[in-house]
């Protein structure tokens, strides 16, 4: 199977690029650099009453990095509010080998041993960029945006990139800024700085010069560490009780 080069991949990213099909059965591939680009400010996250109840009733059980293949295989079904996407084979391909070498992860929602809903993107020194979410069970989506959000807070990140703003990522706290924010924002934190506030920046600033690696990376498994804590033992589900999750994403301080 063809696949985009990792390094290729890694460095598009790092650029603020990123790789989409016209459709599931486009055999071609395109880079994508939006005009405008939708982050969501990791302690921004909106929290509902209904959504915490969700999250710390255990509705799902939740765990991650289990099943990155199935889940992308999921994000790229039809759907009836989605009847085409722009994972191909090509794409789902080339994010299995960044899985693989560690540089994507995934969030499953499961129910009854079904997965239901979910979501997966690749990561790059304090950066994660999402790359698709699904829900195949009501309120999936957020618990798994949720767990992601707790587990990027508690790991050291300092930026979530959506790529595209939507209603839902909106009213789960997303925001649009221009590609040249965007950009300010990256390199910051690529080269070890803190990002920006959730505001728009100054208007005429430059881009600063693109980093070089190594960059500092989160620490993905800092989240499990906080729910072997709470139990006092490992965490059978891959992922802390929701209550844990609910605490981090309260704690702004």
């Amino acid at each position: 199977m063809e696949t985009i080069d990792p390094a290729l991949l890694l460095s598009a990213y790092a650029q603020g690029l990123f790789p989409m099909a016209d459709a599931a059965d486009d055999p071609s591939v395109h880079w994508v650099e939006p005009r405008l680009r939708a982050i969501l400010p990791l302690d921004g996250f909106r929290l509902s009453r209904s959504l915490k109840k969700v999250v710390t009733g255990e509705k799902f059980r939740v765990t991650t990095d289990r099943a990155f293949t199935d889940m992308v295989a999921l994000c790229a079904e039809p759907a009836d509010d989605r009847p085409t996407t722009w994972i191909n084979p090509v794409i789902k391909a080339s994010y299995d080998r960044l899985f693989r070498l560690g540089h994507a992860h995934s969030v499953e929602c499961w129910q009854g041993g079904a997965l239901v809903g979910g979501l997966y993107g690749v990561t790059l020194g304090r950066a994660f960029f999402g790359e698709s979410m699904v829900s195949r069970a009501r309120d999936a989506s957020k618990v798994a945006l949720a767990h992601l959000v707790a587990r990027l807070r508690a790991g050291g990140w300092q930026l979530l990139d959506c790529q595209f703003i939507t209603p839902h990522l909106e009213s789960l706290g997303a925001i649009e800024i221009p590609q040249a924010d965007y950009l300010r924002r990256l390199y910051s934190v690529l080269a070890g700085g803190a990002a920006a506030g959730g505001g728009a920046a100054g208007a005429g600033a430059g881009v600063a010069g693109l980093p070089s690696p190594p960059f500092v990376a989160g620490d993905w498994g800092a989240l499990d560490a906080l729910g072997a804590a709470a139990l006092g033992e490992d965490s059978a589900t891959g992922s802390p009780p929701g209550y844990v999750i609910a605490q981090l994403l309260t704690n702004t301080s």
